[in-house]
């Protein structure tokens, strides 16, 4: 496979796994509390898929970088290539939402 192809893969995974391990991590932090960790976990995942793209692109300055760079230098390509690379994280973080949603009214149908 290409670096790229690995890059999209790699990117979809870590802002899925970023959403994914924060939020289950905040519902164990919820039970120790005493608060309701399905809430809880809803609201994180949330809260930080924000940062979950940003984890999965490796910061944003790079972007920022790529993107300058194909905008004044005339590189199409690099400005298509990010946008890829920015979509798949986006969509990374909205399945892990939506997985985190699922759990959420899976566990309102079982004990509520």
């Amino acid at each position: 496979m290409s670096s790229f192809i690995n890059n999209i893969i790699y990117n979809f995974f870590i802002s899925f796994g970023v959403i994914l391990g924060a939020s289950l991590m905040a519902g164990l932090g919820a039970i120790i509390n005493g608060h309701p960790p399905l809430k809880t976990m809803f609201t994180i995942a949330g809260s930080i898929k924000i940062w979950a793209i940003a984890v999965a692109l490796g910061g944003t300055f790079s972007s920022f970088e790529i993107i300058e760079k194909g905008i004044f230098k005339g590189e199409i390509k690099s400005i298509i290539r990010q946008a890829v690379h920015v979509v798949i994280a986006v969509v990374g973080a909205n399945v892990g939402y939506g997985f985190i949603r699922l759990i959420q009214k899976c566990g309102e149908s079982i004990f509520g």
